[in-house]
């Protein structure tokens, strides 16, 4: 088996030593070379032809995100971004992922060397997981925020009045979605296509807690429903998206007739927290064959054992399929299991979903 051949593109002098170091200590990883900035590799990139860039956001010359939307347009390669875990480097960071970048590593502000040693086997896995990736079956048009209804365009007052004093309802069925590496621009494309009287669904994103604030803005702008990070202890609702926070598990209960949302400061699960495998556990348990669960693109295996509970509960099951997915490891290990009812394309995720809710309401 050929070794995977990275180009690590950074100004810092520090950070492309550590990198290489990290990189080099794995026998499937060759480090082909190094860029102090996106000029020199753009030359080195066309001379080597590496398999896995990890990449810079800052930098001179020019920026991270313009030598990815450039590369992605010109030459669509594989990129690990280099971000930090402040609200500026999520805001960035997520820009990145839609531009087509297969995921990130955080550069830390403090005892550089130390952390990214510490985080030496993520950093591989990340490496090793991008180098696989279905980058060139990826649409990089960044998914758009939906157009106003053309009465809110109008200035309707009447309707935004109505819509501004509808009852909250509280949701009889619910969905629960898991996702992990590409899965912030697939969550956005299934959000995108749920009307605003969708039942309520909740979702677990891998996802640092720096992250979740920037992340549940860009999935209420493009979704007719409404998106928020959940209180503990609060009602499920129809037409609500909610996101688990970074540094939580989510878990839903039924308590006098209603879902009520739980968040929990319990140990990682499958090393994640949050953890699908938490959710979709606590959604098999309290709703049954009134759930959803739908499983999206993602590293590793979280979510499958879950799910598979969920199924034998008699909810009914998702899972994105191969093509679409930049890794096909969280959908392929649940349908290795045989609990995947449909085996669905991205697009399509979301017309699965309410046609088996229209399903449920006609049986």
């Amino acid at each position: 088996m050929n070794k995977i051949r990275v180009l690590i593109i950074d100004d810092s002098v520090l950070i492309r030593k550590i990198l290489t170091e990290v990189l080099m200590s794995s026998p499937d990883i060759d480090v082909i070379g190094t860029a102090a900035d996106p000029l020199i590799a753009r030359e080195m990139i066309k001379q080597l032809n590496p398999d896995v860039l990890t990449l810079d956001i800052e930098m001179p010359h020019m920026d991270g995100i313009t030598f990815l939307r450039n590369l992605m347009r010109l030459r669509p390669t594989p990129v690990v971004m280099i971000s930090t875990l402040t609200e500026k480097g999520a805001e960035v960071t997520l820009e990145a992922l839609a531009l087509g970048a297969v995921d990130f590593i955080f550069k830390p502000k403090v005892d550089v060397v130390k952390t990214l040693n510490d985080y030496a086997d993520e950093i591989i896995a990340k490496v090793k997981t991008a180098a696989r990736a279905n980058v060139r079956n990826i649409d990089y048009r960044p998914v758009k925020a939906r157009e106003p209804e053309p009465a809110a365009r109008a200035g309707n007052d009447t309707v935004a009045a109505a819509s501004a004093t509808k009852p909250a309802r509280a949701s009889n069925k619910i969905i629960a979605l898991g996702a992990s590496t590409g899965g912030t621009e697939a969550i956005k494309v299934v959000a995108k296509g749920l009307p605003a009287d969708t039942p309520a669904l909740f979702i677990t994103q891998h996802l640092p807690a720096a992250f979740s604030e920037s992340f549940v803005r860009h999935v209420d702008l493009v979704s007719a429903m409404s998106a928020s990070i959940p209180r503990h202890g609060q009602v499920a609702e129809d037409g609500h998206i909610y996101l688990a926070p970074g540094d939580r598990h989510m878990l839903v209960a039924k308590e006098g007739g209603k879902y009520v949302i739980q968040l929990s400061d319990s140990q990682p699960v499958n090393r994640h927290k949050p953890a699908v495998d938490v959710l979709f556990h606590s959604v098999a348990q309290c709703a049954g064959n009134n759930a959803i669960a739908v499983l999206l693109t993602g590293m590793g295996a979280d979510g499958a054992a879950g799910m598979k509970e969920m199924h034998d509960a008699g909810s009914k099951t998702i899972v994105q399929d191969e093509q679409s997915s930049v890794v096909w490891g969280m959908p392929g290990a649940a349908f290795k299991l045989g609990c995947a009812d449909y085996v669905t394309p991205l697009e399509e995720v979301a017309t699965k979903i309410l046609t088996l809710i229209k399903q449920d309401k006609a049986g």
